[in-house]
């Protein structure tokens, strides 16, 4: 439950300030964090969202001027999405708020041991996941 109200936190949030959801703001920061490009099947496995799911969220983007999507030239059958300017200064606008919001409501309740327990917990069960799973690897 606690997740739950935190992301719904965070993505009330970045509406109010910035007229954009949590999802919108992780697909500019995937985005941003891979050269401003990537094949949309990539990014929603990054997301770990459903492919549909990306499509729509994309495609609503893109009507926003945030993102354009285009065939890769390396095959022409993958869908690349790209972060456009106008996408990036959004990014660049929302990230300040984005991190305070982080802080205020996760990273100042808890304490340097807290975040030690959880970050051996969350190496558990990603090394368990990605054992079941060997392509989620993180690249």
């Amino acid at each position: 439950m606690g997740t739950t109200l935190l992301f719904d936190r965070l993505d009330e949030d970045l509406r109010r300030a910035h007229d954009i959801s949590l999802v919108e703001y992780e697909i500019l920061v995937r985005l941003s964090e891979r050269d401003g490009q990537m094949r949309m099947a990539a990014l929603a496995d990054a997301l770990a969202h459903s492919r549909s799911r990306v499509t729509h969220t994309v495609t609503r983007m893109e009507k926003q001027g945030l993102v354009q999507r285009s065939s890769s030239p390396e095959d022409g059958r993958g869908i690349l999405a790209t972060l456009t300017e106008k996408g990036h200064d959004l990014l660049v606008r929302a990230a300040p708020s984005h991190v305070t919001g982080v802080r205020e409501h996760l990273v100042d309740l808890a304490s340097d041991a807290d975040f030690e327990a959880l970050g051996r917990v969350m190496d558990a069960v990603s090394d368990n996941l990605i054992s079941d799973h060997p392509e989620m690897e993180i690249r």
